[in-house]
């Protein structure tokens, strides 16, 4: 895997600040804010001079029941292609979900939401990540995700989900130490024990981000600075492995460079201070294993002669978190899909994993329903159960069973607020005209109306919502977000349109009053 060094998220907010920082060795961009054919000045800048660009998608939805877009995949592939980036990554999520596979409405959550670590759900993700390997000019990493929420019955660990995701797929690893530390005041889970299970050797690179607390969760919220648990989180991975890059993400609320820089130095010396333990783990190693060779001599009787390349078991690993090498391609990644599964072992020789114990559970899934052949079964059965919970977190259906009820409420007050900042973000306009009444507004406009497309024509249906219903109140603000509705709610701005189609467009827009 190519060395990647420090990195920073490159956000166009931040574009003239990243430029001049020190010791960046390369950025990551948003895919989905990244047009191919008008590259921002910036990005180009910084590739001349040698930096590093990956494309970072947020969309795709590899989690998710559906096989990939493949619309979106040729988009990731063209900004791949343009950036001239060496990888692409995406998320282990789900971001939509209904539609023709379970006959319930379409509905978009503008959010990563948590897959259930089930059978069933790495079928299908394995699956989708096949395929959108075939479809990347370059090699796919997958990230790890923050939740607030967890899937009742799951059968596997994160460290064992990735695992074997990895094993069973040859796809690289994002892990984000951030989400690791949400995890663990969200979910009660153990960082340590998840990178101990986790396939370090198939990292490509790591986040590093801040979030808050709020309702009793952690929110990771790229928006403030990176905490000292998260350091120390990259603290330990680093004593197991050395990490082929490292990079800060911040979103919002964006400080001025030299915080920034403080944060990048902190991050550093995080990294510094793992290498150090990384460096006394291995030298500890081979000295037992010199001791070893020393009192029992070879197994097979024959001398050990320098530079043959024979390692000893004990030093194989040491401190990396490595599994056994045996089957393994490409630079010391997971073998090819089709080596499939390990069955019934943990692949490190600890005897069974837990989820593979017992008849019962090795029969069925987290939702009661028995294995099938195949993953189409597994799709209808992982579609069924994303849409009743997405429907409940955005369309205010009960909460499946299984679910803690006030954390969905949590998640789902969660999503509401990312999508009244994001439609402001993109439809900058609509907070403009509506002043203080914008955010009240989106909220009670959201509990009764889901996304089911993006966000720009989330911003149109709100703005046509407020028009139909003589909103708002004072009348120049409400003849500002009429002409703001008409420019923007055709195929073409108002302004190329005929006469005849623009007098249409206001007649409709007056009748909907």
């Amino acid at each position: 895997m190519e060395r990647l060094g420090t990195g920073i998220g490159w956000r166009p907010e931040i574009a003239d600040a990243v430029e001049r920082m020190p010791g960046i060795d390369w950025v990551e961009a948003v895919a989905e804010n990244v047009c191919p054919g008008h590259l921002p000045d910036s990005l180009r800048r910084l590739r001349q001079r040698g930096v590093t660009v990956v494309p970072h998608g947020v969309s795709l939805g590899l989690g998710g029941a559906n096989r990939p877009d493949a619309g979106r995949l040729t988009a990731l592939a063209e900004r791949a292609e343009a950036l001239g980036s060496p990888l692409v990554t995406e998320h282990v999520a789900f971001v939509r979900a209904g539609g023709s596979l379970t006959a319930s409405p379409h509905l978009e959550a503008g959010h990563l939401l948590p897959v259930p670590r089930t059978r069933d759900a790495l079928d299908v993700l394995c699956e989708n990540v096949r395929i959108a390997q075939d479809a990347l000019p370059v090699p796919l990493a997958v990230e790890n995700i923050a939740a607030l929420i967890r899937w009742p019955g799951e059968e596997m660990t994160e460290g064992q989900f990735l695992y074997d995701l990895a094993d069973r797929t040859g796809v690289r690893l994002l892990i984000d130490v951030a989400n690791l530390h949400t995890n663990h005041v969200n979910r009660g889970e153990d960082p340590a024990e998840a990178l101990a299970e986790l396939p370090l050797e198939a990292i490509a690179y790591v986040h590093v981000a801040g979030g808050f607390a709020r309702d009793g969760v952690w929110h990771d919220s790229h928006a403030h600075p990176v905490p000292r648990p998260v350091l120390d989180i990259l603290t330990d991975l680093a004593s197991r492995v050395r990490p082929p890059g490292v990079l800060l993400e911040r979103d919002e609320n964006f400080p001025e460079p030299a915080e920034l820089e403080g944060e990048l130095t902190s991050i550093r010396r995080a990294l510094d201070a793992g290498a150090v333990e990384l460096v006394k783990t291995q030298f500890r190693a081979t000295v037992l294993a010199t001791a070893g060779r020393a009192e029992a001599g070879p197994r097979d009787g024959t001398p050990v002669r320098a530079g043959s390349g024979r390692r000893d078991e004990a030093l194989v690993g040491a401190g990396s978190g490595k599994r056994e090498e045996a089957g393994r391609v490409d630079g010391g990644l997971p073998a090819a899909a089709d080596a499939g599964p390990r069955e019934g072992t943990r692949g490190d020789g600890a005897g069974p994993r837990a989820h593979e114990t017992g008849a019962a559970e090795a029969t069925r899934g987290a939702f009661g329903l028995p294995h099938q052949q195949g993953v189409g079964g597994a799709r209808q059965r992982l579609g069924l159960a994303q849409a009743a919970l997405l429907s409940a977190l955005v369309a205010g259906t009960p909460v499946p069973e299984g679910f803690d009820r006030p954390r969905i409420g949590v998640q789902a007050r969660a999503l509401a607020a990312k999508r009244a900042d994001v439609v402001a973000h993109v439809a900058p306009e609509l907070p403009a005209i509506l002043g203080g009444e914008y955010r009240t507004a989106f909220l009670g406009y959201a509990q009764t109306r889901p996304m089911t497309a993006g966000y720009r024509r989330d911003a149109l249906t709100f703005a046509e919502h407020l028009l139909s219903t003589g909103r708002p109140g004072d009348v120049r603000a409400r003849r500002e977000l009429r002409e703001w509705w008409l420019e923007r709610s055709g195929p073409r701005p108002r302004s190329r349109r005929p006469a005849h189609r623009l007098a249409r467009a206001t007649r409709s827009v007056l009748l909907r009053r």
